[in-house]
C-alpha cells in the first residue's frame, strides 16, 4: 500500500498502457513503411488479452481477501475496479465497431 502512496506503482490502468502507444502506430499506418505498426485485428486481440489478465488478476485478489490470505480490501477494490473499466472500454469498442459495420452496410453503391 506503501508503494501506491509515494507513486511508485501508478498508473491509468496497467494492461492499457501498452495500447496508447500501439493505437499511435496503427493511426500512422500509412505513414510508416518499416513494418512495425499493429493491425487493427492484433489491437483488439491485444485488449481482449488484457481484459482476461486484469479480470483474473481481480479474481485471484478477491479470493485472496476473501480466503484472509493477507490481501487488503483496498487492493481488492483497485483491482475489480480495473477489471470493470477494462470491460467497458472492450465492450465500447465493440459496439462502436458493429455500428460501423452497420452503417456500412446501410450504404448504396
Amino acid at each position: 500500500m506503501s508503494d501506491i502512496l509515494t507513486g511508485n506503482r501508478v498508473s491509468a490502468v496497467n494492461g492499457f498502457s501498452s495500447m496508447a502507444g500501439q493505437s499511435s502506430s496503427v493511426a500512422k499506418g500509412a505513414d510508416q513503411k518499416n513494418g512495425t505498426e499493429t493491425p487493427f485485428a492484433g489491437l483488439l486481440q491485444s485488449m481482449v488479452q488484457q481484459t482476461a489478465a486484469l479480470d483474473h488478476q481481480a479474481s485471484a485478489t478477491v479470493s485472496g481477501l476473501l480466503s484472509g490470505q493477507g490481501v487488503d480490501i483496498h487492493q481488492a477494490m483497485i483491482a475489480t475496479q480495473k477489471a470493470d473499466m477494462a470491460f467497458e472500454l472492450a465492450l465500447q469498442v465493440r459496439n462502436k465497431a458493429v455500428g460501423a459495420y452497420q452503417q456500412m452496410m446501410g450504404m448504396q453503391f
